[in-house]
């Protein structure tokens, strides 16, 4: 792929991911939209590489930075959501599933434990989060693992279904 298929490529991706952080506006959007913004890059790594997808990526951070409405939104796309699947490309190389899944989980765990910190301590959100003597953080992140999982599976799926019906597509367009 040419440099300039490239460089339009991202700033297409890129500015697709940004309008979708601005709707975090809408309330209900608080976490959909932020995954769905980094699933937006995929095709930035896949056709363009790791390192145009970390540009995507911090493209879309720092201006999801200003514009974004939503706090919670820009954390989570900025700690987890916008760089898992440049991430996950790297991790799916990984010779033992085992592993590359302990990896995965670890890396999930970590940054929404560090997402929850800081929007307590940067954000000044409520800390006393328990529901009949139980933890709701501590149940939000056990379910937020299922979900996780999930998530990574649809992400495989999406990126097979772009390989086999958006690649060869693409791959004329921006070759000729």
């Amino acid at each position: 792929m040419k440099h300039t298929s490239k460089v339009a490529l991202c700033g297409i991706l890129a500015a697709l991911s940004l309008i979708l952080m601005v709707m975090t506006a809408i309330p209900i959007a608080t976490y959909a939209l932020p995954a769905m913004a980094g699933a937006v890059l995929i095709p930035v790594v896949m056709e363009a590489g790791v390192k145009w997808g970390w540009l995507a990526y911090a493209a879309v951070a720092l201006l999801s930075l200003l514009v974004a409405p939503d706090p919670e939104a820009k954390v989570l796309f900025i700690t987890f959501f916008g760089y898992y699947p440049i991430a996950k490309s790297l991790l799916e190389k990984m010779k033992k599933r085992w592993l590359e899944w302990i990896v995965k989980l670890v890396i999930f765990n970590g940054t929404m434990v560090g997402s929850y910190l800081l929007t307590i301590f940067v954000f000044h959100l409520p800390t006393d989060f328990e529901l009949f003597g139980v933890s709701l953080p501590l149940v939000f992140l056990l379910i937020g693992n299922v979900i996780f999982v999930i998530y990574d599976l649809a992400l495989t799926n999406v990126i097979t279904a772009y390989w086999y019906r958006l690649h060869p597509k693409l791959s004329r367009i921006f070759r000729h």
